[in-house]
């Protein structure tokens, strides 16, 4: 019997019937459009005057005192890159095992709750875990760590689950055949096919949470926010420049590390 052709239309379907529901569906989206527009009550005239407002702004912050930004601000950066990587490293060790659990080809029943589980951790943001884990922990950057570990989880386990239900499952059936029980299948079949792709998955949110651990200084968990927000609070715009751009250059560097790493680990 021949496949269907997928670039044949369907007879069944109706083409009025496609093109009034895409009209429908643009039509709610443009609606829903409006109706934020409205909500954060959007003016032209504010659009207008925003450009000669941000350069009004920019202005405060020259020149920029780069000797502060080298005796203070360095050392808060590095802590910055510690607390991401601290929690970087805790989310790997927690989603890899259950981003093999929420694996719906592996483990049909348990990848519902896994999944439950890693959904609710997204929906907590890092700082909003930050305030949660200052008072419990202390105020400085072991606060901040936890709150990216236990946030990234979420994502490095919905992310790890999709690629290992996307893997060629003939060497997990090979492995089962010759009498290998499930777990030496993860072992010697699932765990080498997916690890480069979740190994990259990882570095890529290292990136993001190294962004993630420069704003929770705001709320006393270490890294570099707590030093732009003195600069801030103080009007020492100068300073709070140094501060900035200093941040911008160490993650863009970090960026390009890890993405070049990344791609050498994805082609092998």
């Amino acid at each position: 019997m021949n496949a269907p052709n997928p670039h044949v239309l369907d007879p069944t379907k109706k083409p009025g019937s496609i093109v009034g529901f895409g009209t429908m569906t643009t039509f709610i989206i443009a609606a829903l459009f409006v109706i934020a527009l409205i909500m954060i009550e959007f003016s032209p005239l504010k659009m207008i005057q925003v450009p000669g407002q941000v350069a009004e702004v920019l202005s405060f912050f020259w020149p920029v005192d780069m000797a502060y930004g080298w005796d203070n601000v360095l050392p808060a950066i590095i802590e910055s890159i510690q607390i991401a990587w601290i929690g970087t490293i805790i989310a790997a060790i927690l989603s890899l095992p259950l981003a093999l659990l929420g694996a719906r080809t592996l483990f049909p029943r348990i990848a519902r709750i896994v999944k439950f589980i890693s959904a609710t951790a997204r929906a907590f943001p890092e700082i909003l875990l930050a305030i949660y884990f200052v008072p419990i922990v202390g105020l400085g950057p072991f606060a901040g760590a936890l709150a990216i570990g236990i946030s990234s989880v979420g994502m490095l386990t919905k992310l790890g689950a999709e690629v290992v239900e996307s893997i060629d499952f003939g060497t997990v059936e090979a492995v089962e055949a010759t009498g290998g029980s499930r777990i030496m299948a993860l072992r010697y079949a699932v765990v080498p096919q997916v690890l480069p792709e979740i190994i990259a998955h990882w570095l890529f949110r290292f990136e993001l949470n190294i962004r993630a651990s420069a704003v929770l200084g705001v709320v006393g968990a270490g890294g570099v926010g707590g030093v732009l927000l003195n600069t801030l609070r103080y009007r020492h715009f100068e300073k709070a420049a140094a501060v900035l751009i200093l941040t911008i250059i160490v993650v863009l560097l970090i960026d390009m590390i890890s993405g070049e790493i990344r791609r050498k680990i994805i082609k092998g």
